[in-house]
């Protein structure tokens, strides 16, 4: 039975789709620089021609709280997710014309709703959209942006950060308090949503 659970607690949070080409690459906000530079990878190889990195300091915090790796790399005075996430894009070959940012948001469901605002005020339509995320973020990713462009396809193409990984996430406190939490976030987030759309 607790393999069961597992199992399906990994297949449900842990989204992850091989990368295909598409208009454009969102990434909600974040201090792992693992994510742009995935992000930035991917626009090298020509999934995308746009990158729309979103975040400004959490909701939780009163200030940005500093990159969690390769601190020695980019080491700029950061104010924001956008402009951390910005600044990896650039010293990995984006071209700052690629890059439309938003640096205003404090989570997840802003990250995605005000990446539409973004995407509205520059004229831009998107048919499909790549989303980079941590791991253990992507269901909660994917069910945001999808409220906020529910006409755009979605591939979500995850980054393992906090070494929490869909085989091993179990196996620590910190993975299952992130993991879990995400799966209580993915109800308890959604509950006005969904009685608005369903109902």
């Amino acid at each position: 039975m607790t393999n069961r659970i597992i199992s399906d607690v990994s297949d449900y949070i842990f989204v992850s789709d091989k990368p295909e080409k598409a208009d454009a690459i969102f990434l909600p906000g974040g201090s792992h620089p693992e994510q742009p530079e995935y992000a930035a990878e991917l626009y090298r190889k020509g999934y995308a021609k746009l990158l729309i990195p979103s975040g400004g300091v959490s909701v939780k915090r009163d200030s940005w709280p500093g990159v969690r790796s390769k601190a020695d790399i980019y080491n700029g005075d950061y104010k924001t997710d956008c402009e951390f996430f910005t600044d990896v894009f650039l010293k990995n070959g984006v071209p700052a014309n690629a890059i439309i940012g938003e640096n205003k948001s404090g989570h997840t469901r802003d990250n995605a709703f005000f990446s539409r605002k973004a995407t509205d005020e520059k004229g831009i339509d998107l048919k499909t959209a790549l989303i980079v995320c941590k791991a253990f973020h992507a269901r909660r990713c994917l069910m945001l942006y999808q409220m906020a462009f529910p006409d755009v396809k979605f591939i979500v193409c995850p980054v393992i950060c906090l070494n929490i990984t869909k085989d091993n996430w179990y196996k620590t406190e910190q993975g299952i308090d992130r993991v879990l939490g995400e799966l209580a976030r993915c109800g308890n987030q959604f509950v006005g949503d969904i009685k608005e759309y369903l109902l």
